[in-house]
């Protein structure tokens, strides 16, 4: 055990790595995300299928940032907004804003006809994550209401499952949504049911898909340094604020559909 004099020192030293320590806006934060997202899917672009060589590889580690960020900024935004039912709602509007655009910049585009889930019998990755995180949202909103009965709740947050199941990320993306609301101040509690979420997402990804890129999946502990230097704040200019809280949203569904184009009419 330390002396009083040795914890007072580690105390001062703690702090100082503190100051020291960088700070992310939510803002920043975001822009981050974007850029790992931007990366990942040109890597999906100019790399197709599972490639085990080092370049792609790395790049789709850079990529596994950007889930838990946005996980994260969903959930705080359900305890940050001012009318939940109209955040829901922007979140299931750009879901459907950003259907066509994903399957047009996926492998799994034959014709039109894929535009229509589950017409070629695929159960998984039938459109876009932002029908994960909507549904994400969702449920910690059924978490979180008082007016639902206990014993609906898991019944409830099953059925949401089944819902953003034939998504990107699946329902995984939306149970780390509910883990990182629900255990909101507690980031040890946040960690650990994210870490399990993921585990199960990469064992099924091993089994299903690619042993490589299952445990891929677990880029995302890159995130967490990230998230730790958040300060709280969206930013400090205010109309940057606003740009950025749309951003997001706009970008998403514009880059997947430039990458589609390209895949489609350039690249074919």
């Amino acid at each position: 055990m330390g002396t009083g004099v040795q914890d007072s020192q580690n105390g001062e030293t703690y702090r100082s790595v503190k100051k020291l320590a960088p700070e992310f806006d939510a803002n920043v934060l975001k822009l981050i995300a974007i850029a790992a997202m931007t990366v990942d899917h040109l890597t999906w672009m100019l790399f197709p299928g599972y490639a085990k060589e080092p370049l792609p590889v790395f790049l789709h580690i850079i990529g596994r940032l950007t889930c838990p960020i946005m996980c994260f900024f969903i959930a705080e935004g359900f305890h940050y907004t001012h009318d939940i039912k109209k955040y829901t709602g922007r979140l299931f509007l750009f879901a459907g804003v950003s259907h066509v655009p994903y399957i047009l910049a996926s492998e799994n585009y034959v014709d039109w006809k894929s535009f229509l889930p589950f017409y070629y019998g695929d159960v998984l990755n039938q459109t876009s994550v932002m029908w994960a995180l909507a549904w994400g949202l969702v449920m910690l909103r059924i978490a979180e209401s008082s007016r639902i009965r206990a014993a609906w709740k898991p019944v409830l947050v099953v059925l949401a499952c089944a819902a953003a199941l034939p998504s990107d990320w699946s329902c995984i993306a939306s149970l780390c949504v509910l883990s990182i609301g629900t255990n909101r101040g507690n980031a040890k509690k946040q960690i650990l049911w994210c870490l399990f979420y993921i585990a199960l997402y990469a064992g099924v990804y091993c089994l299903a898909l690619d042993p490589l890129y299952g445990v891929l999946q677990f880029g995302v502990v890159l995130s967490i340094p990230l998230l730790f230097f958040y300060n709280g704040t969206r930013g400090k200019n205010a109309r940057i604020n606003r740009v950025m809280k749309w951003l997001f949203y706009l970008y998403y569904p514009l880059h997947l559909l430039v990458i589609g184009l390209i895949m489609q009419f350039v690249l074919k």
